[in-house]
């Protein structure tokens, strides 16, 4: 337990399942119910069937149903003092927003900071954004972006939409669009790169992707913008959803992101450090979808003024 930290006991209680909550897993809807809780208590309890669905035992995988009775045992959570308080993230997430109706809010996430917390981040996105909505009955992350990777970052408000949005994630049907600046003149113009990747690997105590021909299926779309003198700004189009796929497939084409520390070249990044760069220059730029009811939806983050900067001087650097 970390200094500051309190403990509290939860009593036993039964929730009653409704529809915005039906379809979702048992251990998922626990997860969001048990903050405080770890993911390996919740799984542990699902396993001892401590967890009665309907008063019967369930596996982690179970789809709930609206009017489900879930019987939550008796817990110890850890109660620590909120980082919320004194952060200015919430506010500043609250200027950060692109899109916002009943159902959807779709945010410019700034780099660094991460999508939600865990893993030693006290404070991500969501929890900032909670934060700032008290009132708020649901709000939950639709998809995820790196913490270094800035952009379009869709937030559900109802637990329909987010059924319905993660179905279309599942059907590739969200067309989502990056900028990257990477190394080299990009060659072979507008392609597509289908590389398997894997995430079995261990570098320096992190886990990283790799390529991996037993790894998942994974293809990008990449499209040349600008070419500079050592370096073009590409638009990325991921066709399916894995983990640092824009990054790994970027650098096994040749041709790494700029800035980016795992997989990037460093003296690369050490030339455009000199010029200002202090971040990855990978940004969620372009959302396209279809809202339930068949109205289209185009949301459009535009370039942090660090990444524009770096173009403008790399375009006059070229001019010379």
């Amino acid at each position: 337990m970390s200094d500051g930290a309190a403990q509290q006991r939860v009593a036993v209680r039964v929730e009653q399942i409704g529809p915005e909550a039906a379809g979702q897993r048992i251990d998922n809807y626990l997860i969001t119910q048990l903050k405080g809780v770890p993911k390996s208590r919740v799984y542990r309890i699902l396993r001892r069937g401590e967890v009665r669905v309907n008063r019967g035992r369930v596996s982690a995988d179970y789809r709930l149903q609206a009017g489900d009775a879930v019987r939550i045992p008796p817990l110890r959570v850890n109660v620590a003092p909120t980082p919320v308080t004194n952060s200015p993230l919430p506010a500043r997430l609250a200027r950060s927003i692109l899109y916002e109706d009943d159902r959807l809010l779709v945010l410019n996430k700034p780099s660094g900071v991460a999508a939600h917390g865990g893993s030693g981040i006290a404070l991500g996105a969501i929890e900032a954004l909670r934060a700032a909505r008290p009132e708020a009955p649901y709000l939950e992350l639709v998809h995820r972006l790196d913490r270094e990777t800035s952009g379009c970052l869709m937030v559900a408000k109802r637990r329909s939409l987010l059924r319905e949005l993660h179905a279309q994630l599942r059907a590739h049907a969200i067309d989502k669009r990056y900028l990257l600046l990477v190394q080299g003149r990009w060659q072979g113009g507008d392609r597509r790169v289908d590389l398997a990747l894997s995430r079995d690997l261990v570098r320096g105590g992190e886990r990283v992707v790799r390529v991996a021909a037993d790894g998942q299926e994974s293809a990008t779309r990449f499209t040349p913008l600008e070419p500079f003198a050592g370096a073009t700004l590409l638009q990325a189009r991921p066709l399916s959803g894995r983990t640092h796929q824009i990054r790994v497939h970027a650098a096994a084409s040749g041709h790494p992101i700029a800035g980016d520390s795992k997989y990037g070249d460093p003296a690369f990044n050490a030339a455009l450090r000199e010029r200002g760069l202090r971040r990855l220059f990978l940004h969620a730029s372009e959302l396209r979808l279809e809202l339930p009811g068949g109205a289209p939806l185009r949301v459009a983050a535009p370039l942090d003024p660090e990444l524009e900067r770096l173009l403008d001087e790399l375009r006059r650097a070229d001019a010379v």
